[in-house]
């Protein structure tokens, strides 16, 4: 731990019950040690009290941490490096009153009985706004949950009969040349390209159930040039790697909603990988649509990234190397 500063001080944070203590210090006490790492202070248990020391910025930051963090437990939540380290960031940026804001609703239940819920501010304000409009873009870098939800979200609007089928596509932009090497027909050529989709399917709802539902035609995983043609009514819509449609791709695509559906656009316009001098009709048509009632963007950032904290990192380093670039 770095040193402290030279003009220490205590504050005590009062915890009510031995198990919030045991929750806040995480096995081999991670989650304190985090919060000491950042704010440079010493946490010490004392009883029924936590005692903080050190310099008074510090610690009054590292106090509302600890408060935003047992405001979690009270609420039911498992504390991991994830939601300890975004309570450390909302303090830092202080926004620690919006802590409360991240506990939410349960949106699915998966295959082995994990509630499925928002992690970060921006998955919540994502699922709100799938909920109330009838499109929606979700932009933003990977890990942040973009298509998980979305799949969570459709998920539970199959149980409940609010849809009849679910319809998950993206664009096979490897499906040039390289294609042509993998072995099989050509739903089996473009299954790899579709398997994050299939994957986050498996998680809700179970491998055997997912095949039973496929086979009956309720959910559909397939490339997007198979959407041409199509009116999709009664559906939960899924694009996924949006970023790599063309403007005519993207056109077509939404252009084939049907009544009582819904549309879900995914994408990281930071990682395009059409072919030099094409144009992304995700960025396109995020610009054409942004004005147009009951559809909504939202944005992601690397605060909302919910995998190993080095994909935080990541982005943040090449957010710094292209802003260089820039300059």
């Amino acid at each position: 731990m770095k040193k402290v500063g030279v003009f220490l001080v205590e504050r005590l944070v009062s915890v009510e019950r031995m198990e919030q203590a045991v929750s806040l210090f995480g096995s081999f006490d991670e989650n304190i040690k985090l919060i000491e790492n950042e704010f440079r202070v010493n946490v010490l248990s004392r009883g029924s009290e936590l005692k903080v020391c050190g310099d008074t910025e510090n610690v009054d930051k590292a106090v509302r941490a600890i408060n935003g963090l047992l405001l979690l437990i009270n609420k039911g939540e498992q504390l991991n490096d994830q939601n300890v380290r975004y309570v450390i960031a909302m303090v830092n940026d202080g926004d620690e009153e919006k802590i409360k804001e991240i506990t939410a609703d349960c949106v699915c239940i998966s295959a082995k009985g994990k509630p499925i819920k928002p992690k970060t501010l921006g998955q919540k304000k994502y699922i709100e706004a799938i909920n109330d409009n009838t499109i929606v873009f979700g932009i933003g870098p990977a890990g942040t949950g973009k298509t998980y939800l979305a799949v969570a979200l459709a998920v539970k609007a199959f149980r409940a009969k609010e849809v009849n089928r679910i319809i998950l596509t993206r664009p096979a932009v490897e499906a040039g040349e390289k294609l042509g090497f993998l072995p099989g027909d050509l739903q089996q050529k473009v299954d790899p390209y579709l398997r994050p989709l299939y994957d986050a399917l498996f998680d809700m709802l179970g491998p055997e159930n997912f095949q039973k539902y496929q086979e009956r035609g309720n959910i559909e995983v397939a490339p997007l040039a198979y959407m041409r043609g199509r009116t999709l009514d009664d559906s939960f819509i899924i694009l996924d790697e949006a970023q790599n449609t063309t403007p005519e791709q993207m056109k077509m695509f939404l252009t084939r909603l049907g009544f009582n559906s819904k549309i879900i656009v995914t994408g990281d316009i930071t990682q395009i990988d059409l072919p030099d001098g094409k144009k992304s009709g995700l960025v396109e048509v995020i610009k054409i649509l942004k004005h147009v009632d009951d559809i909504k963007t939202i944005r992601f950032n690397e605060k909302d990234v919910v995998r190993h904290r080095l994909v935080q990192d990541i982005i943040k380093a090449y957010d710094r190397y292209e802003e260089a670039k820039r300059k």
